[in-house]
């Protein structure tokens, strides 16, 4: 998994709406970039939703959310709309960009091992550095934690 301190790998990738997000051509921004295993499952659900009910408050701390996962734009889509989402959803379909971030792991599930996005987030300041990393993301209380860090770049 990429660590505090190293450069984020960049990327430019299919997001919703149409249309690309390119990690490099948001700077100086701050970014929040959150892997997240897929759209419309319960857990994926609620991390999508409190990025959204705090996306004011990452835009006054000058930061850009970005989720990804393996999901289709077309699901992406379907995912913003269903819940009203306001944050950027960006496909990784061949997950080259989850294995360059080392999310994309070895998982087990009732005795079965399958490949699957573990989620994490990551704090890119405006240089492209990672500043923080939460891997393996409990979604309750996460977004309060990410935001407080965000604040204080």
């Amino acid at each position: 998994m990429i660590a505090e301190g190293q450069i984020a790998p960049d990327f430019t990738l299919p997001r919703d709406g149409g249309g690309d997000i390119t990690l490099s051509a948001l700077r100086p921004r701050t970014v929040v970039l959150y892997f997240y295993p897929k759209d419309d499952t319960s857990g994926c659900t609620r991390e999508a939703q409190g990025f959204t009910e705090h996306a004011e408050a990452f835009a006054e701390a000058g930061a850009t959310v970005i989720g990804v996962s393996k999901d289709s734009v077309k699901s992406h889509d379907k995912f913003v709309a269903k819940y009203g989402l306001g944050v950027i959803l960006a496909s990784d379909e061949h997950s080259d960009v989850c294995e360059r971030y080392g999310v994309w792991v070895e998982k087990s599930m009732y005795g079965r091992k399958y490949m699957g996005i573990e989620r994490a987030t990551f704090l890119i300041d405006g240089s492209g550095t990672v500043r923080r990393v939460w891997p393996k993301v409990k979604v309750d209380g996460h977004v309060a934690e990410v935001l407080a860090a965000a604040r204080a770049l």
